[in-house]
């Protein structure tokens, strides 16, 4: 009986000496139970890393995560990370004290299979909700709604052509030209009337000057000086001043600030404007999703997407066929400035307003993780800071002005290959070129085989 004796153990996998067995208490009937440890029965043991590693998984999807390498001053190359998410991994490694480690993997399914057999504690960058994931993997606080939206390719402008014409509706031009022919007509009716049904004026002269006047050439030399005709020619002066201004008004706007065609932005114009609905090859999962589902518009939409093309291969595809890529808002964002901006900032892609729905997302974790309570806790502190939008924000802003500096430096440079640039005046306005004034020439060009035709005429008339 003085032989029995009890002990009480745990297990440490954080402490100041690594990962420990530690004895806590014993108990023997001569002394009875003793405390030996200045651990706790019921210690927390992860609110405290003591600068362990601690591995984690992800691959580069920013503005989240990326990952670099640097050559370092003495030759050496490291590798940086940065993204939104990163960071506030980073800010959670500091607060419980440990250093991240990061496993190197070669796609997204070794991302999560690795937290799935615990070898990594987390994949800190965001994760959608979706049944196929819950079953493998728990998640942590659901810090973000990743909107699913379009990468798409803006629409072309119509053919300058028609600048000419958009100044004013069909029905003012079919207007206008009523009165151009009924007009003619009328006023040489009171010419006759005037010169008492006796005058060597024809319909043909007068149409020429009620077009000339209409047009702003001159007044008419040869038309009666009665009463009743300078009333009909004043109003018809009148009319053409006033149509004459709104239509050079609104020519000058339409040329300045081009009207582009409507462009696909809801969910449903997608569907009914595109041929192909690409996405990465983790869309096998949204797709077999959007296609179980009861709803006709995600039927529709699960029946064109096409898994397994990159977000750059989804993009160059949509500037020639079309096409839309799906992802994550800002990922689409991201990469549209930071591959596509020109030097003016302007972008030859758009991402749609709409979205296919709000997905909420967190970071994966093994399920049952006993750290879990601590990482949502500091999330959800650095969501309430305003940290992690404003991470994201200052991202983007830079992303672009990098971009946009280094588009710059292109032109300068003379790199061949670039697009176009727009011309703009030494006050960064734009300037017309002959793109936007083609149809004042296409016009002039008719005018030039009418005025033949009309010549070629008058000589077979006089021979």
């Amino acid at each position: 009986m003085d032989m029995c004796r009890c002990g009480m153990y745990t297990y440490l996998p954080y402490s100041k000496g690594g990962s420990q067995m530690v004895k806590i208490a014993f108990w023997t009937p001569a002394h009875g139970f003793k405390h030996l440890s200045s651990v706790s029965f019921f210690q927390d043991k992860f609110q405290n890393f003591y600068g362990a590693k601690v591995n984690v998984t992800s691959e580069p999807y920013m503005p989240y995560w990326n990952e670099e390498e640097v050559l370092a001053a003495d030759g050496s190359k490291t590798i940086v990370y940065r993204g939104s998410d990163y960071r506030m991994v980073d800010a959670i490694a500091s607060a419980l004290n440990f250093t991240v480690r990061v496993l190197p993997t070669s796609s997204w399914t070794e991302v999560t299979r690795l937290v799935e057999e615990k070898t990594s504690l987390i994949s800190p960058i965001l994760h959608s909700i979706i049944p196929e994931r819950v079953e493998k993997f728990d998640f942590t606080y659901l810090y973000e709604n990743a909107y699913f939206s379009f990468g798409m390719a803006k629409p072309d402008l119509e053919p300058r052509w028609k600048s000419i014409y958009y100044p004013l509706s069909t029905g003012v031009w079919t207007i206008m030209m009523g009165h151009v022919v009924f007009f003619p007509f009328l006023l040489w009716q009171f010419i006759r009337a005037g010169h008492d049904g006796h005058t060597d004026v024809g319909v043909g002269a007068v149409f020429q000057d009620v077009v000339g006047m209409l047009l702003g050439q001159n007044l008419p030399r040869r038309l009666s000086y009665t009463s009743s005709s300078r009333v009909l020619v004043a109003a018809w002066l009148v009319f053409a001043l006033i149509l004459g201004l709104a239509y050079r008004g609104n020519l000058t706007a339409s040329l300045t600030l081009p009207k582009y065609p409507p462009r696909p932005e809801t969910l449903k114009e997608i569907v009914d404007n595109v041929d192909m609905i690409t996405m990465p090859s983790y869309g096998k999962h949204f797709r077999k999703f959007y296609s179980d589902s009861e709803s006709p518009l995600f039927q529709a939409l699960g029946s064109l997407m096409n898994p397994g093309p990159s977000l750059m291969e989804g993009l160059k595809m949509a500037l020639v066929k079309r096409r839309g890529h799906l992802d994550a808002r800002k990922y689409i964002q991201y990469e549209i400035l930071d591959k596509f901006t020109e030097k003016d900032g302007s972008t030859p892609f758009y991402v749609t307003r709409g979205f296919v729905s709000p997905t909420p997302c967190g970071w994966p974790i093994p399920h049952d993780a006993p750290y879990k309570a601590h990482l949502d806790r500091l999330i959800v502190a650095t969501l309430e800071a305003g940290l992690y939008d404003k991470w994201t924000a200052d991202l983007m802003r830079e992303t672009k002005l990098r971009t946009q500096r280094r588009q710059r430096q292109r032109y300068a440079a003379g790199h061949q290959g670039q697009a176009e640039p727009k011309a703009v005046n030494e006050d960064g306005l734009p300037t017309l070129t002959i793109n936007h004034t083609q149809g004042a020439f296409i016009l002039l060009l008719l005018g030039f085989v009418f005025n033949t035709l009309i010549f070629s005429s008058e000589l077979l008339c006089k021979i």
